[in-house]
């Protein structure tokens, strides 16, 4: 099955928050979908993340093979602590987890020009710990992605209107319609 990076895919704000919600249907165990556990997938993450994420940062080099797995780690990590942020459960505990995470992604190298993709995704993480604690971080009721919150009265609702938020819209006109016709 072939895989495109759309900019719904983006919709997250933060490279961090993307990278999270790679994770598709992350609580339904049946039809949960890791984007990641394809490295071809993986690898064209950091080329579209350079072109389509909220947050700009020098080009993103993809990870390389040995450090995937510390970057499926801080995905973990970030999504758990900023989850429970979410959720009025953050812990220093969850905090700490990513903040050494973050450290070791911080360890890699880089090529000149590039940004190799766990480095600046630790960097996002660590940016969101000191700039979301204002109630602009949300998780999207549709797709359970997290998001930040831009508008001016933080009444943002899904993560990406044009896609989750026409589904809610749609699935309640057709209940609707349904009941109309009982």
């Amino acid at each position: 099955m072939s895989f495109a990076w759309t900019p719904h895919r983006f919709s997250g704000g933060a490279l961090a928050l993307d990278v999270a919600n790679s994770v598709v249907l992350r609580f339904d165990p049946a039809r949960r979908i890791d984007r990641f556990a394809d490295p071809v997938a993986m690898d064209a993450f950091a080329d579209a993340a350079s072109r389509l994420c909220g947050e700009t940062f020098e080009r993103l080099a993809p990870t390389v093979p040995d450090r995937r797995p510390l970057l499926i780690a801080l995905r973990e990590a970030t999504d758990r602590h900023f989850r429970a942020a979410v959720e009025g459960e953050a812990s220093d505990h969850l905090l700490a987890d990513l903040l050494e995470t973050a450290a070791a992604a911080l360890r890699g190298r880089s090529e000149p020009g590039f940004v190799a993709l766990e480095a600046a995704t630790a960097h996002s993480a660590l940016r969101l710990t000191t700039e979301t604690g204002d109630g602009r971080l949300k998780i999207c009721p549709n797709c359970q992605w997290l998001f930040i919150d831009r508008s001016r009265n933080r009444s943002r609702n899904w993560c990406d209107m044009a896609v989750c938020g026409n589904r809610v819209k749609a699935s309640r006109h057709y209940r609707r319609q349904k009941e109309a016709g009982s």
